[in-house]
């Protein structure tokens, strides 16, 4: 029971994503992905997730495309219906490995501003021993130093923890700083992933 367990929180526990807010907003799907990948872009958000005001964000984008000031706003003052839901098979992963008494800890590229939205929404949040939270300390995944810090400040040994993210790069310099890295891509093969390193997780 001496292992610790990482995980990342979009994408692995929260079905978060821009297009479930947009979907209503836009006529065609098209329109919708030029916005998204134009306008209010994943680059454009990771800034928030940097630690940038979203007050400042807005006001960028507002500035260079005025013609889509409204569509902009929408972003942060209807955020919440950007959060779709718990991804079920996954939240109960972590009530499995946080019956059993790991250790669990989340690391999350996530605007400061948003988070307790989130932390509102779903209980489960609250059954971390912490959530480190990037926009808090205005440094994000992969930058290794965000997973130095983690280690340094949770005590950990990165032998004996494992960090799950669903995102490839971040998994990758996770690595680097020897943490045992696992790319989710199902809570199914999580679950498979697990079980080779001896975390057994009931149907």
């Amino acid at each position: 029971m001496n292992k610790t367990l990482i995980f990342d929180l979009g994408g692995v526990l929260i079905d978060w994503n821009p297009r479930h807010l947009y979907r209503s907003v836009f006529d065609r799907e098209s329109d919708m992905n030029f916005f998204l990948d134009n306008i209010c872009t994943n680059d454009w958000n990771e800034l928030q997730d940097s630690g940038r005001s979203i007050a400042e964000a807005t006001a960028v984008l507002c500035n260079h495309f005025p013609e889509h000031t409204d569509h902009i706003k929408l972003y942060y003052d209807q955020w919440e219906k950007m959060l779709y839901g718990p991804i079920d098979e996954s939240v109960h992963i972590l009530k499995s490995v946080k019956d059993q008494g790991y250790r669990i800890l989340a690391l999350t590229n996530w605007s400061a501003e948003t988070f307790p939205i989130a932390l509102k929404r779903f209980d489960f949040l609250h059954w971390f021993e912490d959530v480190l939270v990037s926009g808090e300390i205005k440094m994000k995944k992969p930058d290794p130093a965000i997973f130095n810090l983690l280690v340094k400040r949770y005590k950990l040994d990165p032998k004996e923890s494992v960090f799950i993210d669903d995102n490839i790069k971040n998994v990758a310099v996770s690595k680097t700083v020897g943490l045992d890295g696992i790319h989710f891509t199902s809570p199914y093969l999580l679950t498979l992933q697990l079980a080779e390193r001896g975390i057994r997780i009931p149907t």
